[in-house]
């Protein structure tokens, strides 16, 4: 399986990333799952982190944890079927970070949801990667696809 976006929506994600930083950004990808090896982002939906503490996990920030708000989760879901679409992933950052998965990430993720992760480091984008989760409920690395022609596109080129 891989995942394809055009280089503006990369260039979202990475520009959602950095000016949130140095909390965790997150958003919604909608788009289509065309077969069991190809999803296509339609549009990519940067969302607030609304994470808040709670009594027994006070110590983590937004710097390292990122809820995204229901209200907008559903308002995804709608948009994605007025435009007979679906919601195909979620993607955040990872502060200073690399861009691989945590053990909370995976707790919180579901089966055949895509989950970019950019890493952003002194404010900057340094790399994104895909995930998803198998069978077995282990991340496995999903390429991620640029312009349906290119392979990844290094974030630090323009």
């Amino acid at each position: 399986m891989s995942i394809e976006l055009s280089t503006p929506q990369l260039k979202t994600i990475y520009h959602h990333a950095e000016t949130i930083y140095p909390e965790e950004c997150c958003g919604i990808l909608i788009g289509k799952i065309y077969s069991t090896d190809r999803k296509i982002v339609v549009e990519v939906i940067p969302t607030i982190n609304e994470w808040e503490p709670s009594a027994d996990d006070r110590y983590r920030t937004k710097h390292s944890r990122y809820i995204i708000p229901s209200q907008a989760i559903f308002q995804a879901q709608k948009r994605a079927r007025n435009l007979q679409l679906e919601i195909i992933g979620f993607f955040h950052s990872h502060p200073d970070y690399p861009a691989i998965p945590s053990e909370c990430d995976r707790e919180q993720a579901w089966e055949i949801y895509s989950y970019p992760i950019v890493s952003v480091n002194q404010g900057k984008v340094q790399s994104i990667a895909s995930w998803v989760l198998d069978d077995d409920r282990i991340f496995q690395s999903e390429p991620i696809k640029c312009d349906r022609t290119e392979d990844f596109v290094d974030p630090t080129s323009d």
